[in-house]
């Protein structure tokens, strides 16, 4: 299609232009896409193999979309993609406020401009990223906001009555004809203003102040909303719902490995970060661990969910953390430690929303957990069990590490430490380089350091070392010393210690 050289409605109807609905226009180009084979929705994963086909089946029956899950599943990114699937350009009445279609107007306007021009009535092109419509539900939104309202000052300039079609202002739908109009965390928007969608949705006509208008507007509408809305703050009327064809359920990512991949895809990183922070696979697993520990814990509110910006986010923070180090040693590079996980706690804590429990821990406490969690359910995959090996017959790998401790020995690792002193008090501890080597014998300087330290915290977390919190760090001794060394208020001190 000539977009440059039709102009006219003239020209128009004699070019192979076929008007079709924005629905069936989707249907059109999905149908392309599916026979090349083409992925379509770029950069949503973990969905290959359930929410894109029930997305794209409901796209193939033309069908209104209701995308219901919890917070951070991509709903709203998945509707604005869907923009890709619209052809490239459209034709409308020029200066129609609702972009009628030249074949097929429906507006006052567009009607009387080809009464007037006939042949001659001035055509534009409309590009489809103008024809994405997004409006977040919000208790203050009105039927006037959406819908459209009589306009006063219109129609004494105009000198018309209130009878007159011209007098309407129109609102944000009858401005998204032909496009698609999404309505984030519907169930947010009060009962009578979903009540006034109704008509929109199945007669096709809308309703202004007793004004009764037959306007048949063409929309694709594509709904979201989270689950924890219909007991919370408010809840989709059930003849609305009945009237959105499709409902689609999103989910959070179901192995470590999508996980990771969404998180690098979003992550914003510098240059810079690039390319002078190191960052291994383990610590890069135990980010996600982190999360799906968090959506299991009986210390957070599963019905809230745990968004997937949780772990982009403290995946982000970990890399300042280590950056942070790198600039107050003087270093040009460094690699991301395990001690480098205190500074993931202030995006932890803001993205989870805590019971009871959960209050009576604290925010800190509970991310913490979550990060202890993490390393216990990852060390498996590393090392031999500490509590079957402590229970074998055979000699414990362990055993010289945790008598080094016993000896009365301690190790306090702060985040701020240097590369050289980092190494420094790592082998200091008995058996520790050894046990890695042992088990890892191929890794390099600084991934050895790291298990190094993942042993240390690993054996924490299954009780054979007692690990405390210090500002900046992570401090470790012996199991029974710290028993029997504990001191009424030492909790309390804990906790203004906590970070």
């Amino acid at each position: 299609m000539d977009y440059n050289n039709i102009k006219t409605l003239g020209q128009l109807k004699a070019s192979s232009y076929k008007s079709l609905s924005v629905k069936d226009e989707l249907r059109k180009n999905l149908i392309i896409q599916l026979q090349n084979k083409d992925a379509g929705f770029e950069g949503i994963l973990g969905y290959d193999e359930t929410v894109i086909p029930e997305l794209q089946t409901a796209i193939l029956s033309r069908h209104n979309i209701l995308l219901l899950g919890l917070r951070g599943q991509a709903k709203t990114r998945i509707a604005r993609l869907m923009v890709n699937l619209l052809d490239e350009y459209i034709p409308y009445i020029s200066g129609s406020e609702i972009f009628d279609d030249p074949l097929n107007p429906i507006s006052w306007y567009a009607k009387h401009e080809i009464l007037i021009h006939g042949d001659n009535t001035p055509v534009s092109w409309q590009h489809r990223s103008e024809r994405y419509t997004e409006k977040l539900a919000t208790p203050d939104v009105t039927v006037a906001d959406l819908i459209g309202d009589v306009d006063p000052i219109k129609a004494a300039t105009l000198k018309l009555t209130y009878n007159d079609e011209r007098v309407i202002h129109f609102g944000l739908i009858p401005r998204a004809h032909r496009s698609i109009f999404v309505i984030n965390e519907l169930p947010d928007l009060q009962a009578r203003i979903q009540v006034a969608l109704f008509n929109m949705l199945q007669e096709k006509d809308i309703q202004i102040r007793g004004f009764k208008l037959r306007l048949p507007l063409d929309v694709q509408f594509v709904f979201t909303a989270n689950p924890e809305d219909y007991t919370n703050r408010g809840s989709i009327v059930t003849p609305l719902k009945d009237r959105i064809e499709s409902q689609i359920l999103t989910h959070y990512p179901k192995t470590i490995e999508i996980s990771r991949m969404i998180t690098f895809q979003e992550a914003k990183l510098t240059e810079e970060q690039k390319a002078n922070i190191e960052v291994d696979g383990l610590v890069k697993d135990l980010i996600e661990q982190v999360a799906f520990e968090a959506r299991k814990s009986e210390f957070i509110d599963q019905k809230s969910g745990v968004s997937a910006r949780l772990t982009i986010t403290a995946y982000e923070n970990l890399i300042s953390t280590a950056e942070r180090r790198m600039l107050i040693n003087g270093e040009k590079s460094t690699f991301v430690r395990l001690s480098d996980l205190v500074g993931i706690i202030p995006a932890v804590t803001g993205k989870i929303e805590l019971v009871y429990e959960g209050e009576l821990e604290g925010p800190a406490k509970v991310a913490n957990t979550l990060i202890g969690k993490a390393i216990k359910t990852s060390f498996a995959r590393y090392f031999p069990d500490p509590e079957r090996a402590k229970k074998s017959k055979t000699a414990n790998p362990y055993n010289e590490i945790t008598e080094w401790f016993t000896e009365g020995n301690t190790l306090d690792i702060a985040d701020s430490l240097s590369q050289k002193k980092y190494e420094k008090q790592l082998m200091e501890v008995n058996g520790l380089y050894d046990l890695v080597k042992k088990f890892h014998p191929k890794l390099s300087e600084a991934q050895t350091l790291l298990l190094m330290e993942f042993v240390l915290h690993g054996l924490a977390e299954y009780s054979q070392l007692n690990k405390k919190y210090l500002e900046g760090g992570f401090g470790f001794s012996d199991m029974f010393e710290s028993l029997f060394n504990t001191e009424l208020g030492d909790d309390d001190e804990d906790d203004i210690n906590f970070r």
